[in-house]
Formats: C-alpha cells, structure tokens, sequence
C-alpha cells in the first residue's frame, strides 16, 4: 500500500491546478464570455446568447444527395435537386452545417473580417456534426486556398483555419497548402452563375509537391460558404485531374439555400 502524500506536498501539488482555476474565475468577471452574435453576456465562452442561437437555421434532412441543397418539401430516399439533375457537379457530395441568413452571415463576417479567429471553437462541432459520413471515408483535409495577396491583406484563411481544426478533432491528415491560387480572380458576388464558373476557372492548381498523397485518396475540401458552389466545383475537378484523387466531397461551415447570388 503506497503511503498518503503529507500534507503540504498535497498543498504545494494542487496549489497550480487552484491558482488557474482562480484565474479563470477573475478573468470571466474582468472579461464575462460574451454572444458572438450579439455580444450578450454567455455562461460559457464560445457559446450563443439563446435570442441569436433561435436565428440560427441547421440543415437538416431531406436535402440533395449531391450538394447538400435543403429541400422545402418532404421526400423519400435520395434525391437530386434540379441543378445536380441539369448539371452534375465535380465534387462527389456536398454538406453545410447551417444556411447562410442574417445570423450565420454576421458570424462568418466576423471571423473573417472582425478578428473573431476563437469562433473556430464554436464552428468545429457544427462542421463534425453536418460532416459526420464525409470525415468517416476521408483520407486528406484540405482547404480552399486564398490567393498570396488576399492572404497578406487578410492575414489568415479561414478556410485553412476551419480545416486545420476540424482535422485535429477527427483525426485525420490535413494539408493546407495542397491547392494553390495561382491567380487572383474578381469577388463572385453581383456575377451570375455562368459568369462565376468562367471567372475561376484555371485559377487553382495541385502542388505539385503534395500530388502523390492525393492520388487515389478520398478529399475532403472545406471552405467557409457554398454559394453558387463554382469554386469549389473548380477545385474539386483539378483535385481529381490533376491530383488524380479518387473522390472528392465538399464541407463548408454555411451555405446559400436561395437563388440570391
């Protein structure tokens, strides 16, 4: 039988686990975890104010079995939306965690544009969650990339950043420099469908680097919103073609359910 530590030793042992969660407890009264939507007073850092978690809208079934498009109407078994059905997509399977409204919008701006970077911690399990079959047959994570200016002006890609946790919490290998940019292309927004498949087109490349560990393997590419869906629809065809991936699937953290772009 191993004798009991004195009591002093137990002090002194137990004394840094203490001093933190005091520390813990000094900050959250300097500095209350707050909503990061709203910017309310939250119980736990990471967390939504319960108003702005109602906006909130996750997809859930019945959606495309291809792009992952909620369907407004019930239906049975697996079914294709009209665009897969008149165009069938590069990418083998598509999922978002939540549409893309006001609520989620504000977020994502925020992590992007407002320095939000720890809205990562509140992303990561909805991305587990609506990726759940995706990250199961997955062999490699990688991001979207960002074009080297764009990255130099915004200092981070919330692509790579969204991947790079999202691999850590599953367990799998990410590479965030498996696609490269090689051309700045204009912002999507304002084009029309057409117009956005030629504006990316030819703009992404695989390193030629890491083009062995994608042959043959299952990606999965993840990006922030699906909108139109033409980047990643580009990125998932040069992943195939030039990478020679066996399949490629898609994972973004919002996307667009309305024709509105």
């Amino acid at each position: 039988m191993s004798a009991k530590p004195a009591p002093a030793a137990s002090f002194f042992r137990d004394l840094p686990r203490a001093f933190g969660r005091g520390l813990g407890k000094g900050l959250d009264l300097l500095l209350p975890p707050r909503c990061l939507g709203s910017d309310e007073i939250v119980d736990r850092p990471g967390t939504l104010a319960p108003a702005f978690w109602r906006e909130m809208v996750f997809i859930e079934a019945p959606f495309c079995a291809c792009c992952g498009l909620p369907f407004s109407i019930p239906v049975e078994g697996e079914m294709l939306c009209a665009s897969c059905l008149e165009e069938e997509p590069a990418f083998d399977a598509a999922r978002a965690a939540v549409a893309y409204n006001d609520a989620s919008r504000q977020l994502i701006l925020g992590f992007k544009y407002g320095d939000k970077l720890h809205a990562v911690d509140t992303f990561t399990p909805w991305l587990l969650r609506a990726g759940e079959k995706l990250l199961a047959s997955c062999d490699v994570i990688v991001p979207v990339p960002l074009h080297a200016r764009r990255l130099w002006k915004r200092r981070f890609n919330q692509s790579a950043l969204l991947a790079a946790r999202l691999a850590k919490a599953a367990g799998k290998t990410h590479i965030p420099d498996a696609l490269l940019r090689l051309r700045a292309t204009i912002p999507q927004k304002g084009l029309k469908r057409a117009e956005r498949r030629d504006n990316v087109r030819g703009a992404f490349t695989v390193s030629p680097r890491h083009a062995p560990a994608l042959a043959g393997k299952s990606i999965l590419l993840i990006d922030d919103v699906f909108t139109s869906g033409a980047t990643l629809n580009e990125c998932a065809r040069v992943l195939k073609k030039e990478g020679r991936a066996e399949k490629t699937c898609v994972l973004t953290l919002a996307r667009v359910t309305r024709d509105e772009f």
